[in-house]
């Protein structure tokens, strides 16, 4: 199951299914998805934070609740894969990836295949030294899904992307740094109460910019440099009417730090 909680303009999912690593079943991955889909239509929701419990944040997709499992069966469809990818690990990435709102994951142990792309497809991941993402798809004649052939290549390059899903190399704490998976590692005890101050850090800026940048720089990488121009006018011109944009001036004027509302 999952948990949600809302305080002081932070939604905190948690993955709470220890005895199985936190392994998403299909009741889990929809009720997240479901818990995005809030996110974005609540006003006050200003951040999201994703986290886990015990020592591992997400072991993938619940394998006696997934398609593949089926294959080979006298009843097995092929293009029911396709069709569960894209109602299912895709729709949750989806949701993560194009939330107009900051994200972070408190990446509190092991993360698995579609379990590391839910918590890369945050803005900020937040990893402790014992933190191991792990990928295993070629292991079991897989393709790469749940969003990963999209994700990796944008965070840690071609050649690294193409060695974490053909040959399996995963990475840990400081190693996720390094490679561009992880925003910083942590020591253990302080990974949820630092990814919680990151969160309300952001909870508290002015939102609707912050959504706006982070359109423009997701896009980045399908775009030329005049479409992204172009972009960025219409964008700038929207974050003109907000209220934020008021405050920030005035904050600036009156030499004080801005209080923003999300509006």
């Amino acid at each position: 199951m999952i948990h949600t909680e809302q305080h002081e303009g932070v939604l905190t999912i948690t993955l709470d299914r220890p005895e199985a690593k936190n392994a998403l079943s299909i009741e889990m991955r929809d009720d997240l998805v479901a818990a995005l889909m809030h996110a974005r239509a609540d006003g006050d929701v200003r951040a999201v934070l994703v986290t886990g419990v015990g020592d591992a944040f997400c072991a993938g997709m619940d394998l006696r609740a997934s398609t593949v499992a089926q294959a080979g069966g006298g009843d097995f469809e092929a293009r029911s894969t396709s069709e569960a990818l894209r109602v299912g690990v895709q729709a949750m990435i989806r949701e993560l990836w194009e939330l107009d709102k900051p994200t972070v994951a408190a990446v509190n142990g092991v993360a698995v295949g579609p379990g590391a792309h839910l918590a890369l497809s945050c803005d900020f991941v937040l990893v402790h030294p014992g933190t191991r993402f792990v990928w295993s798809f070629h292991k079991w004649g897989l393709v790469v899904d749940a969003g990963g052939a999209y994700l990796l290549p944008r965070l840690v390059g071609l050649p690294r992307a193409k060695a974490i899903v053909m040959l399996g190399e995963g990475a840990t704490g400081e190693e996720a740094v390094e490679l561009g998976l992880a925003y910083r590692c942590v020591d253990e005890s302080a990974l949820l109460d630092e990814a919680r101050s990151l969160a309300a850090r952001l909870a508290a800026g002015p939102t609707r910019a912050l959504g706006l940048s982070k359109r423009l720089l997701n896009r980045s990488f399908e775009t030329d440099l005049a479409e992204s121009l172009e972009a960025e006018g219409h964008f700038q011109a929207l974050a003109t009417t907000t209220s934020d944009l008021q405050e920030g001036m005035a904050a600036f004027k009156d030499k004080r730090d801005p209080e923003f509302r999300g509006r």
